[in-house]
């Protein structure tokens, strides 16, 4: 099975096409997504709820060296460079939001476990969003054996499906993360960070096997899918993304590397 490397945009595109892709879902129900990617830039992205900004981050942005956008799922901020994103798209998950969340944790301990890494469930008990997203690790996160988090999840109910992002840790910028949260990032060694490239494709090897069987999808979007994702990106952005590097709109041909189910619901 060949697979297609992550879509590397800027973070209000990366939103705007989950947030489509749900509501995709709604509209024509019955097929999980599972969707892998990278962000173009540094980027700050904050939970839903999240409102307060620390001076650092508005700093940082107003210096270029970070863009800031909205999830429109919940949970703390989350600093994405040098790491790998996940967003599934689950059109009939259990009721129960802490099922879910170890339904998907099962098939990325599986790929992690592959390539040699052991993770397990967080202890921390739930409490408010920290504003950093890995500062805590509750259930819903993973830890590595050293009780550093390495996943960090959070999700977004819509009418009874569940958009859930996920951020996995590989080489984050500790000046970076240190001048954002005052703190080191949780990966400090070499021998934890698996090549992107390795964990892509066992990430999607260990979904498709773990969350009911299916196929790979990366036909390209009509232009007018295209569109209807643009008209979203406002809805996503808090700065006008001028940290660098970034690339500002995909090619028509674009396609959304993303792996699929036929079936209602992935098995648990």
């Amino acid at each position: 099975m060949a697979l297609d490397p992550p879509l590397c945009l800027r973070g209000d595109w990366q939103m705007a096409i989950d947030d489509w892709l749900l509501d995709q879902s709604l509209l024509k129900g019955g097929q999980a997504v599972l969707r892998l990617y990278t962000w173009s830039e540094p980027t700050l992205s904050l939970g839903h709820h999240q409102h307060s900004l620390a001076p650092a981050w508005r700093t940082a942005e107003r210096q270029g060296r970070l863009a800031l956008v909205r999830r429109p799922s919940g949970g703390g901020a989350v600093l994405h460079a040098g790491s790998l994103t996940y967003a599934l798209v689950w059109p009939d998950p259990p009721r129960q939001r802490q099922q879910a969340y170890a339904l998907i944790s099962a098939w990325l301990v599986e790929a992690f476990a592959t390539l040699g890494l052991t993770l397990c469930a967080g202890q921390d008990g739930a409490t408010a969003p920290a504003a950093s997203c890995f500062a805590t690790s509750t259930v819903a996160d993973l830890v590595g054996a050293d009780g550093r988090k390495r996943v960090g999840s959070a999700q977004l109910w819509r009418r009874r499906q569940l958009l859930q992002h996920g951020s996995v840790l590989l080489d984050p910028p500790a000046g970076l993360w240190q001048e954002l949260f005052g703190s080191d990032p949780p990966v400090t060694s070499a021998s934890q960070r698996p090549a992107t490239d390795a964990l892509n494709d066992q990430l999607q090897r260990a979904a498709i096997a773990g969350l009911g069987g299916g196929s790979l999808e990366c036909e390209p979007l009509r232009p007018a899918e295209w569109a209807a994702i643009d008209r979203r990106r406002h809805r996503f952005r808090l700065s006008s993304g001028t940290a660098g590097g970034q690339q500002d709109h995909p090619s028509p041909l674009s396609a959304i590397p993303r792996a699929t189910w036929a079936s209602a619901r992935p098995r648990g």
